[in-house]
């Protein structure tokens, strides 16, 4: 299955600011845990993830370190700021209406079908 590219840019930001509230992280290591949590469905390429990731940090939504991997590599860290974990709770309130909006539609869509009100012709 492939997910639209609209569908993935709105779900990135929420999914990443999850991500980093359950702690500090890299970019590889987000990318990996969104496939994880995707069944393997979602595959985010670096163009993607970087970008907003730099676009959090301007935000105020991350804070970014360097650090170093259990190999000695320098990579930057990614930690979930105070502003970060509010925009996460207002995230939360968005997409609970939305998945709420679209269980009710499909819910609907998925009943069997209603042939509309009952007209009777010729009766007396």
């Amino acid at each position: 299955m492939r997910i639209g590219k609209d569908l993935v840019a709105a779900s990135a930001t929420p999914l990443v600011l999850g991500i980093l509230a359950e702690g500090e992280s890299y970019g590889y290591a987000i990318g990996k845990r969104v496939h994880e949590l995707s069944g393997g469905r979602m595959e985010w390429t670096d163009g993607m993830l970087y970008p907003l990731l730099h676009r959090l940090e301007r935000l105020g939504h991350v804070q970014a370190t360097w650090g170093l991997s259990e190999g000695g590599r320098k990579r930057k860290l990614y930690l979930l700021t105070e502003q970060g974990r509010e925009a996460l709770v207002e995230q939360r309130r968005q997409w609970t209406v939305v998945t709420e909006a679209l269980r009710a539609i499909w819910h609907e869509a998925s009943a069997p079908a209603s042939h509309g009100p009952t007209i009777r012709t010729g009766e007396a």
